[in-house]
């Protein structure tokens, strides 16, 4: 069994800045991509930006400059380094993990449960 938990949400002015991050537990055999989505009320869930095991990295149009995703491989952690927060970041951020469980020949996306952020004055 493998689980992601998040911590590091909560409430922010907008300007201001968060760091959420996100552990993988359990019985893992590796670990191909890291991830962070995002949903708001009302809305699809969307990838804000994702890594790799090289540390290449995909990031989202809409927070480039602002959202900086990292990951730390010897802890099976990715973190979201978030700035300049916006109105429009509110959301509840979902960390996200492709895993080879000990074990398996496959890989199985994972999710976690979601740490709310709230942008407001």
């Amino acid at each position: 069994q493998v689980q992601l938990v998040e911590s590091g949400g909560g409430l922010v002015q907008p300007g201001g800045s968060l760091r959420l991050s996100c552990a993988a537990s359990g019985s893992i055999l590796s670990i191909n991509t890291m991830g962070w989505y995002r949903q708001a009320p009302g809305k699809p869930r969307e990838l804000v930006a994702s890594i790799i095991s090289s540390g290449s990295t995909n990031v989202a149009d809409s927070v480039k400059g602002r959202l900086t995703i990292s990951r730390d491989n010897a802890k099976n952690a990715v973190y979201l380094e978030m700035n300049s927060l916006k109105l429009e970041d509110a959301a509840v951020y979902y960390c996200n993990a492709i895993v080879q469980p000990t074990g398996s020949q496959r890989q199985y996306r994972y999710w976690g449960q979601g740490t709310q952020v709230t942008v407001s004055s």
